[in-house]
């Protein structure tokens, strides 16, 4: 019979590894330094720790003119929130090669040129707030004549495109039509374009991808102008997009897919990898659990099994907020 002693003070193996430590304050002068210690804190702090290791490896490499192509995915409440600056300074500073996101993710930097959203509260009168003609995300304001505003350009911007396509006798794709959209805001909005995302990828060149670009504010509009005119000239092509997309992935010697959320942008990136036998980094920051089966919750490893991100690769998941996180990742890749 075992003694009780002998069960609780079980003799164990040695472990090799790094030991479990955060900063001591008295030791630290600089945020670089903390975010050192992040690794050895463990958690999800370890996970952002790993992530900036992979995001550093992927830079060094860049900076070395070896190719690996950046793909960046996001929903869009990242553009809602204040990342959309950091995401907008990525594209401009060429640290991005490929953009994916959904409709939000796209008129919303729109109309944070025009007008900015504010600070609000998560405590409120849904109901008075709708009285009030102010929409919400989280605790974050947008009033309606945001999108009032918003209708004033794009109706233009609608009859411009028809008339790009006509001329062309084809239709322009989203990522065509998003990167026109840039060259609109060149043209028609002043310095307050300077942080938008969709002005950088014009200017550099960068490809916005958006195969849901009717499901937002960018779809009601077009409903507007279409049933307004009796249009039906008008068309957005995403067949060729997709073709686009996966040879964006095809061709490249290497790819990194860092993506902020789940849903639509998180697959069609990782399923564009899956054409090149999978992606060789991956960098996923998001709060959705994987238990309920969905792709937004599915972690990295779940992708090795559909051959969407390589089974050596290297690969990271951080459980957390993005509005949290990201900002520390990105200051310490670019900045530490």
């Amino acid at each position: 019979m075992t003694e009780p002693k002998d069960i609780v003070l079980k003799e164990s193996e040695e472990v090799e590894g790094l030991p479990i430590e955060g900063p001591w304050l008295d030791e630290v002068s600089s945020l670089e330094e903390v975010l050192d210690y992040y690794e050895r804190i463990g958690f999800q702090a370890t996970h952002l720790g790993r992530a900036i290791e992979i995001w550093k490896k992927v830079e060094e490499k860049r900076a070395k003119g070896e190719e690996v192509r950046v793909f960046l995915g996001y929903t869009s409440n990242i553009i809602s929130s204040g990342l959309r600056e950091l995401v907008a300074w990525l594209v401009k500073e060429g640290k991005v090669d490929v953009i994916v996101t959904t409709a939000g993710g796209v008129e919303e930097d729109f109309i944070k040129a025009l007008k900015p959203f504010i600070l609000g509260d998560w405590g409120v009168n849904d109901a008075l707030m709708r009285e009030k003609g102010i929409n919400r995300i989280g605790n974050i304001f947008v009033p309606n004549d945001r999108y009032i505003e918003f209708e004033k350009y794009m109706i233009p911007f609608f009859e411009r495109i028809l008339e790009m396509e006509r001329e062309a006798g084809k239709p322009m794709t989203a990522s065509e039509f998003i990167h026109e959209m840039g060259r609109y805001m060149d043209e028609k909005l002043g310095k307050e374009k300077e942080k938008s995302v969709i002005y950088w990828a014009y200017r550099r060149n960068v490809p916005i991808f958006c195969p849901a670009i009717t499901d937002g504010s960018i779809g009601d509009m077009l409903y507007f102008f279409k049933e307004e005119r009796g249009d039906r000239e008008l068309i957005i092509d995403i067949a060729n997009d997709i073709v686009k997309l996966n040879n964006l992935a095809v061709t490249a010697k290497e790819t990194a897919s860092i993506i902020l959320g789940g849903s639509l942008p998180k697959h069609a990136i990782i399923n564009a990898n899956l054409f090149r036998g999978g992606t060789d980094y991956a960098i996923y920051i998001t709060t959705a659990i994987p238990w309920d089966g969905s792709l937004s919750g599915a972690p990295p490893n779940e992708g090795v099994s559909w051959g969407k991100i390589r089974a050596k690769a290297d690969y990271v998941e951080i459980w957390a907020d993005a509005t949290l996180v990201f900002p520390l990742l990105v200051w310490k890749v670019m900045k530490g």
